[in-house]
């Protein structure tokens, strides 16, 4: 599973989002926290169609998008979302 955030250095929720993140993995360990700032990587970004930041993408396994929202989550709610990466 692979826990994405889009991020810009400008974006005072990102840090917020990245401390979310990284609690989240604390419970998921087979989790991946990637992170993607569009400043410095804007084909990525636009690739992932991404309009604001931050984003948070979850994919499963095999890289399917299984969740995306923008905003700063909860512990809570990524981890609610990081179930449906999880293997059947």
């Amino acid at each position: 599973m692979e826990l994405t955030l889009v991020s810009s250095s400008f974006c005072g929720a990102c840090a917020r989002t990245r401390t979310v993140l990284a609690e989240a993995a604390r419970f998921l360990p087979e989790a991946t926290v990637v992170e993607i700032d569009v400043a410095r990587n804007p084909d990525a970004a636009e690739k992932l169609d991404i309009a604001f930041t931050p984003t948070v993408i979850i994919r499963d396994d095999a890289g399917a998008e299984v969740f995306r929202a923008t905003g700063v989550p909860t512990v809570p709610q990524v981890l609610s979302a990081a179930v449906k990466a999880l293997p059947a």
